[in-house]
């Protein structure tokens, strides 16, 4: 299995810098006390509200000219289809496959179609729509970009640990939600790098743990049940096979946090703290609201992964909670 190194991180780094933000790193208005401080990392202010700009650009800055001419391929739950589109676009890739569940959100899809990409909708959820659109795009021979194996997004991914630590080198501990596991896993290889003590927790639903079970039970799980309705699109289903692995020997915790939680908590970032951010993104502040202890840390970072979510969804959540 291919690895991830630090100086992958800092060579991914120099290869973005110019095509992303450096989002804030922001302390809550509202969040902790004299003892606690939390810190929102806003990638949902990040070019396309979202994380995934920084691995995608990490892998196909390095694609060659005939891989280019093949075309590129993806499986998304939304937000990777979007940076794949984004990038191709500047890539000059014409030919862009993203493929969805019937379950992504319409802002989603919308915006892959802006962005250039062709939107098919396969399977009814993550990891069916995975199964099919691997083989779709093994069929079509077009490069697959991966988020969930590839070491060089990963590596793109851990810039963000880096821009942490630099920008509150008091930061001891950073909470990050879990979906494939990729970002998790990039973000510790890098702080821990950097700052060895530091702590690095990982959040998920308690809809679809499938993290948490894995590390528990040490079994890789590539497809995962979703338990009832989840607004977490980004976070549920199976884990990357590399992400697994890596996970054992640098991630400190892990916090599932319940469904309700997560609503009160996309409520509390848009009403008081005043950030769009989406269900899975909304995680990790669910986490320091609901479970500060299990979450544990002084100083602690929150990073909050995007901010596309769907306008009917938000204004349902919004009037649950006012």
């Amino acid at each position: 299995m291919s690895t991830v190194t630090y100086n992958d991180v800092l060579a991914a780094r120099e290869r973005i810098r110019e095509y992303i933000e450096l989002t804030p790193l922001q302390e809550s208005k509202y969040l902790g006390d004299d003892n606690h401080h939390y810190f929102f990392k806003l990638e949902c202010q990040q070019k396309l509200n979202s994380f995934k700009l920084r691995g995608s650009l990490a892998r196909m800055s390095l694609m060659t000219d005939s891989e280019k001419k093949q075309g590129v391929g993806t499986v998304s739950s939304g937000n990777n289809g979007c940076a794949v589109s984004y990038v191709a676009r500047i890539l000059g890739i014409d030919n862009v496959v993203i493929i969805v569940p019937k379950c992504t959100p319409k802002k989603k899809i919308n915006t892959i179609q802006e962005l250039g990409g062709n939107v098919l909708i396969m399977g009814e959820n993550y990891d069916e729509a995975h199964e099919l659109g691997q083989k779709y795009i093994r069929e079509h021979n077009m490069h697959m970009i991966d988020a969930d194996e590839d070491p060089e997004i990963y590596a793109g991914l851990g810039s963000i640990g880096l821009e942490i630590l630099e920008q509150n080198p008091k930061i001891d501990t950073i909470a990050v939600p879990i979906g494939g596991g990729a970002i998790c896993a990039g973000i510790a290889l890098a702080a821990k790098t950097v700052k060895p003590g530091i702590r690095v927790i990982g959040v998920q639903t308690s809809a679809c743990p499938s993290m948490i079970e894995a590390i528990k039970n040490n079994e890789w799980y590539e497809n995962y049940p979703t338990d009832g309705e989840s607004i977490c699109e980004s976070l549920v289903g199976g884990i990357g096979n590399l992400a697994f692995e890596m996970h054992k020997d640098l991630i400190d915790g892990y916090v599932a946090v319940d469904e309700k939680d997560i609503r009160k908590a996309v409520a509390h970032m848009y009403k008081n703290e005043g950030f769009l951010a989406e269900g899975g993104a909304s995680t990790v502040v669910a986490a320091a609201m609901a479970k500060p202890e299990e979450l544990g840390g002084t100083n602690i970072a929150l990073v909050v992964t995007g901010g596309n979510i769907d306008k009917e969804l938000l204004d349902t959540i919004l009037n649950e909670e006012a």
